[in-house]
């Protein structure tokens, strides 16, 4: 195998990406090679202006884990930042301070708002960012278009008896404290795959869906329209490593994401609800990973025509990370 394509959301996505890469180059992938090109499709539904600047938080998180320039601690943003124009905006009374942007990371944020103002595609806006972070593997996003992810939530006070909230307030401001209801993907019906993102699918020797959010991370992606499809052509096998562990998320809230689609939170559920290729329901796998924990599902995902094993899916060092990349390619073999 020389070529693995990613599809991958932020903070998981990035972490599995660390491991995945580790492994590759200590060729302790079988039937990987050592010089196998990385191609990661990362989500941009998560997006957003803010403060005049065009803000994409899964890119960077991907950018700045794999180019050593993240915060290892919160899994987000800069190291070493500081945020002195955080605090300059706050005193002036500007709003949102539920947001807050760090004075290094607002810099990438500058340097991408300039060149998309100038008219490049954020596709070769990341190509250029990429430059200086050098992250190991080619970082695509899902598509140039703008999509943004909104989740409606119960609110007493509106007319309707709900209202609708950008993805990034639900989960920064409100902390997924409180339950959603829908979760609203707006022009995700009308954008196109970035450049790239269908050849990397469709050329790949191996496509993997690392334990990122099945909802508002890989779900996204798979919802730009021909992703889907590119996924059920590809001669590649497809394997996915389950978010949830034991009955939940390990970190994040696709807990409260599956919730609001009405799908069971279990390991087993989310292989069912990415479904088989094998299939005629549009089903996109061909094997699904679940934790030693979940091991009583295996059989059951079987049973839906896909290859299933239990193995330790917890992230806790490059090595553990790098064996749950080489059991999804045991997987498949």
């Amino acid at each position: 195998m020389k070529n693995i394509t990613v599809l991958s959301g932020g903070m998981g996505g990035a972490r599995f990406l660390q491991g995945l890469r580790h492994a590759v180059a200590a060729g302790t992938l079988p039937g990987v090679a050592a010089d196998a090109e990385i191609t990661v499709v990362a989500n941009t539904a998560d997006d957003l202006w803010m403060h005049g600047l065009k803000i994409c938080p899964d890119l960077d998180t991907v950018m700045y884990t794999l180019g050593d320039g993240i915060d290892q601690e919160r899994g987000w943003g800069r190291r070493d930042e500081s945020w002195s124009v955080k605090d300059e905006l706050a005193a002036y009374g500007v709003e949102p301070t539920w947001f807050g942007l760090g004075d290094r990371d607002i810099a990438t944020h500058l340097v991408r708002t300039q060149m998309l103002d100038a008219g490049y595609p954020l596709s070769a806006v990341t190509g250029a960012l990429c430059n200086r972070w050098r992250p190991g593997v080619r970082l695509l996003p899902m598509t140039d278009d703008r999509v943004e992810t909104h989740v409606a939530i119960a609110d007493p006070s509106a007319p309707s008896g709900r209202r609708v909230v950008h993805f990034q307030e639900y989960w920064v401001r409100l902390r997924a404290a409180v339950p959603a209801e829908t979760v609203v993907v707006v022009g995700l019906e009308e954008s196109t795959p970035a450049p790239g993102v269908l050849d990397a699918v469709t050329g790949a020797d191996l496509v993997l869906l690392p334990p990122s959010n099945p909802v508002v991370s890989v779900g996204t992606i798979l919802g730009v329209p021909g992703v889907r499809d590119a996924l059920r052509a590809t001669e590649a096998p497809v394997v996915g490593l389950s978010p949830i562990v034991g009955g939940t998320h390990v970190r994040g809230m696709a807990h409260q994401m599956l919730t609001s689609i009405g799908v069971e939170v279990s390991a087993g559920a989310v292989g069912l609800h990415y479904g088989s290729r094998a299939g005629d329901a549009g089903g996109v796998l061909d094997g699904w990973l679940v934790d030693e924990q979940d091991a009583d599902q295996v059989a059951a995902v079987r049973a839906a025509g896909l290859a299933c094993a239990a193995v330790p899916l917890m992230m806790t060092d490059l090595d553990a990370t790098a064996a749950m990349a080489a059991a999804a390619v045991e997987l498949v073999r």
